[in-house]
C-alpha cells in the first residue's frame, strides 16, 4: 500500500512515527525492512502496558463508568448490554481512543515508564 494512497484515503495520516504492537506479522524481518525503506520510525512498544493499552485506557474505562450499579440476572443480559454500549458509541470516541495513544506513550517516555494517574 502506498503512503500517498493512505494520505487520500486519510489526510490527517503522519506517517513520520508509527506505532504497532509486537504481533509475530509486524516484527517479522521483511515488514521491518520495509518500513525501514520507507523512512518510517517504529515507536518500541512493550509486550503489555496498562498505560497505554488502548482497550484498558479508553474502552474499558468507559465500560467500567457505564457498568456502575448494573446487575444481571443471566449471560444474554450481559450480552445485551455489551451490543448496546458498542452500538450507543459513535465513531469519533473511537478515534478519539486511536488518537491519544501517540500523547499517552510520550506521556509514558517522559516519566522513564511510571506509572500514569488520570
Amino acid at each position: 500500500m502506498q503512503v500517498d494512497k493512505l494520505t487520500i484515503i486519510n489526510p490527517v495520516c503522519n506517517f513520520d512515527n508509527f506505532i504497532q504492537d509486537n504481533a509475530r506479522p509486524h516484527v517479522a524481518k521483511i515488514v521491518q525492512e520495509k518500513l525501514e525503506e520507507l523512512g518510517w520510525e517504529t515507536l518500541p512498544h512493550p509486550p503489555y502496558s496498562p498505560d497505554i493499552s488502548p482497550s484498558d485506557y479508553h474502552l474499558f474505562r468507559s465500560m467500567r463508568n457505564h457498568l456502575a450499579g448494573n446487575k444481571f440476572k443471566d449471560v444474554q443480559e450481559v450480552e445485551k448490554w455489551i451490543a448496546d454500549f458498542f452500538a450507543s458509541k459513535q465513531a469519533n470516541f473511537y478515534a478519539g481512543g486511536i488518537h491519544s495513544l501517540h500523547g499517552r506513550w510520550k506521556q509514558i517516555l517522559l516519566t522513564n515508564g511510571e506509572y500514569i494517574v488520570d
